[in-house]
């Protein structure tokens, strides 16, 4: 009888413990250490520095008349004072609700209603938008709603607003913050509709942040440049807490991802570790300057997000020097990470070098696949429905106990929405969402899997493969391909690499070459805006043949 697709991480200890309370004890172990680092903004901390700073802050937000609870919002790209102000909520019992910087008026508006903010920190602008006009923007928007928003404080960095917050600060109120609190809300899609607040916990967090960095290998030696968003769960978990959590150093290179400095703060500040999503590693290595950089303080990488083109996992490791290189799966829900390659496999002689292979099992976390059209758990080999159970799932999302109870069953088992596999070695490989999945003429069609294969092209630098609706064969292949640097091709010749190499349904039917994706601030791709566009040209070509019919 063939094995069931369910395993379970190693066995390790749970803390019990919160964030406040790990972030001091490692303050008072490596005081004289840097802890902060943000190259853009000029400022070097030490774990005694940021200990301080860390209290000074939280008092300041107590100074405003906050309880143990309250939400606090941090709207800005990566700086200090998001690091500051995640590590002060939670070290007072507020509840940090990350914003994405790319919301504008009705996004915001969104998250200002349904998170309950009561303070909100933000810069008032940078090279990207004017963060003041579109707050009031949001706030004139809802109050046309006729609904009341509870925000009552505007602290805008790097203003007196802040420093006056800093100078009228009171006592920390005698609240015991524990394990199981919430510390911090994370704005997702969800499966569907609109955004859903996630709530996670000290709990969550700590052990999620404290396992990485065990199964990673981080330590109080080394120093984690971090270009990843803060505001995304990759950014201020796997890698922010992760890091500082093990008494490392934190890197912050920009205020926005930026290739050229992250190059440079490797180099200026001898990082150790780095991580990213593939598109920012793909910048990385086609900067035009990138052969000037010394590199040479790399020791690894972890890379996650989107699917790991092998190719890519090949260049960090020998063009970056990178002796160990680390796929990472998982997902807000989650705390995020789910699964993990293990530094000490070499993807090239291992299932790592499988398209969409994200390692195997995180410590205290279990995983199975789940048949799509019955639930159960499936044989080995067979795809489904990846889901996860254990420490790492959610509290559930605010205040939506209807969605919750979508996304978490009965018997405590998160569904992520991702289609997997799982081998006889204890690899799990993403072949893709469910919903994303391409059925030609009846064939089932993986976009990952495809998106592997094209990556292998040496014209490709970038690749993304989705469905369009095609009246005879329900769906066809669509690649959007983006080539390297002083490239061309045709579609011809790309179909003329697929031919005989992969099955002729996975070959694109149609190909469009562009300059960029439309991307998140953390560089994924967006594949509903593709199909957006895509959907507006197929709807402009049938009008213009009615027109030409017509005629």
């Amino acid at each position: 009888m063939t094995p069931l697709s369910y395993r379970r991480g190693p066995d390790a200890p749970i803390l019990e413990k919160t964030i406040g309370q790990v972030i001091g004890e490692v303050a008072a172990r490596f005081p004289d250490r840097d802890a902060l680092i943000s190259c853009h903004q000029h400022v070097h901390m030490s774990w005694r520095e940021f200990d301080r700073e860390i209290d000074r802050t939280a008092r300041g937000l107590a100074g405003l008349g906050l309880a143990p609870g309250d939400r606090v919002g941090i709207w800005s790209g990566n700086c200090i004072e998001w690091v500051l102000l995640q590590m002060a909520c939670a070290r007072a019992g507020f509840i940090l609700v990350n914003v994405n910087p790319a919301f504008r008026s009705h996004d915001l508006g969104f998250v200002l209603k349904k998170s309950r903010l009561r303070a909100l920190a933000f810069w008032e602008r940078d090279a990207r938008a004017d963060y003041g006009a579109i707050l009031k923007e949001a706030v004139l928007e809802e109050a046309g709603t006729g609904q009341d928003l509870a925000l009552e404080h505007t602290i805008v960095l790097g203003t007196p607003s802040w420093t006056r917050m800093l100078q009228n600060g009171s006592p920390l109120p005698g609240h015991q913050v524990l394990p199981g609190d919430p510390a911090n809300i994370q704005y997702t899609s969800g499966t569907t509709g609109t955004p859903k607040g996630v709530l996670l916990t000290h709990r969550n967090l700590v052990n999620n942040a404290w396992l990485t960095g065990a199964w990673f290998g981080i330590t109080e030696q080394d120093r984690h440049c971090n270009p990843c968003p803060l505001y995304h769960c990759a950014g201020s978990v796997v890698v922010g807490l992760a890091a500082l959590l093990r008494g490392a150093a934190l890197i912050l290179p920009s205020a926005q991802f930026d290739a050229g400095a992250v190059l440079e703060s490797i180099q200026a500040e001898q990082a150790t570790l780095l991580a990213g999503v593939p598109a920012m590693y793909i910048a990385e290595l086609e900067h035009p300057q990138f052969a000037r950089f010394s590199l040479r303080s790399l020791r690894a990488a972890w890379m996650g997000g989107a699917p790991c083109p092998l190719e890519v996992l090949r260049r960090v490791k020998e063009q970056m020097g990178c002796d160990r290189v680390v796929v990472m799966y998982g997902q807000t829900e989650s705390s995020p990470l789910i699964t993990m390659s293990h530094p000490d496999e070499d993807f090239e002689k291992c299932a790592c070098n499988v398209a969409g292979n994200v390692g195997c099992a995180m410590p205290n976390t279990e995983v199975k696949i789940a048949s799509l059209s019955t639930g159960q758990t499936v044989p080995i080999g067979d795809a489904g429905e990846l889901c996860t159970r254990g420490y790492l799932v959610m509290a559930g999302y605010d205040d939506e106990p209807e969605s919750t109870s979508r996304a978490i069953d009965a018997e405590g088992w998160l569904h992520t929405g991702d289609v997997a596999v799982l081998d006889e070695g204890g690899h799990f490989r993403i072949t893709g969402r469910a919903k994303e999945m391409i059925i030609r003429g009846g064939e089932n069609i993986y976009p990952s899997e495809v998106e592997q294969f094209l990556f292998t092209h040496p014209k490709i630098a970038e690749v993304a493969v989705l469905g369009l609706p095609d009246r005879r064969l329900g769906e066809v292949v669509l690649a959007w391909v983006r080539l390297r640097a002083g490239e061309s091709a045709t579609e011809a010749e790309i179909r003329e690499f697929c031919k005989g190499r992969i099955a002729h349904f996975k070959i694109p039917q149609h190909i469009r070459f562009v300059e960029s994706f439309p991307a998140t601030v953390s560089g994924k791709i967006q594949k509903f805006r593709i199909r957006e566009f895509e959907s507006r040209e197929f709807e402009s070509r049938a009008l213009g043949v009615m027109n030409q019919e017509g005629s």
